[in-house]
């Protein structure tokens, strides 16, 4: 079986010298034997009992717990406990990190997208991605009631052709249009834009915006702060302005 000295098992471990002496002091890595020199000596065993140690460490455990966790008889099983632990904070942190990645990656297509981006652009988009999850929750409600119409007209147009019975399709029309016209002003109602060029949020009047150019995350309109016209950054409209 091998045998380390003191600078072997630190060297193995990626610790310090005076590590491997202080843990021996506290009693957690006492070594096997002593040389008649009294130097210590260190077993395999000793070593996978360091390497324990030093992951108990990494999680930031107290010499005191790590000292009660070696000592209990399952502390195989308190160390696997530990691993689940450890691998679910992981998970957490590499899921916080790839968020991270990804506003950074929107803010560097957006920055490559506009001429003057600056600190207040900055926040246009932080802006735009902090209430992504409020504006989607009003596509989805739309798209829902989107999807009604769209089965309403087309089975009422299927039974008028098939069966020669147009009534359905006028009553239907008539829960159609109403639903889309709700459906349009809930979705205004709810939107709001920011300018590029003066950075101020504006609601534009209802007419402006439903009969203006636009794309799935911009509207060309009329700044109503600074007057600029062109395509302006589409947000969940503020709540206090939600009425």
């Amino acid at each position: 079986m091998s045998k380390y000295t003191t600078g072997e098992i630190a060297d193995l471990c990626g610790v310090s010298v005076r590590t491997v002496q202080y843990y021996d002091k506290r009693g957690i890595l006492v070594p096997s034997e002593l040389s008649e020199g009294g130097r210590r000596i260190y077993s395999e065993n000793d070593l996978k009992r360091m390497k324990i140690i030093c992951f108990l460490r990494e999680l930031d455990l107290p010499i005191n717990s790590i000292s009660e966790i070696l000592s209990e008889e399952n502390n195989g099983e308190i160390i696997r406990l530990l691993l689940e632990k450890q691998e679910k904070l992981l998970a957490a942190e590499i899921a916080e990190r790839q968020e991270k990645l990804r506003s950074l990656e929107a803010l560097s297509r957006y920055a490559g997208k506009t001429k003057d981006f600056s600190v207040k652009s900055i926040g246009d988009i932080a802006c735009s991605m902090n209430n992504k999850n409020k504006r989607k929750k009003t596509l989805g409600i739309v798209l829902t009631v989107g999807i009604i119409m769209d089965i309403i007209e087309i089975a009422t147009i299927v039974l008028w052709i098939m069966k020669g019975i147009w009534l359905p399709f006028a009553l239907g029309m008539c829960v159609v249009i109403p639903l889309g016209a709700w459906a349009t002003l809930y979705y205004l109602r709810r939107v709001a834009y920011v300018c590029p060029q003066c950075h101020e949020t504006f609601i534009p009047s209802k007419k402006a915006a439903f009969f203006a150019p636009h794309t799935p995350n911009t509207r060309k309109l009329r700044c109503t702060c600074c007057g600029y016209k062109g395509y302006c950054l589409e947000i969940a409209a503020p709540d206090e302005k939600e009425k």
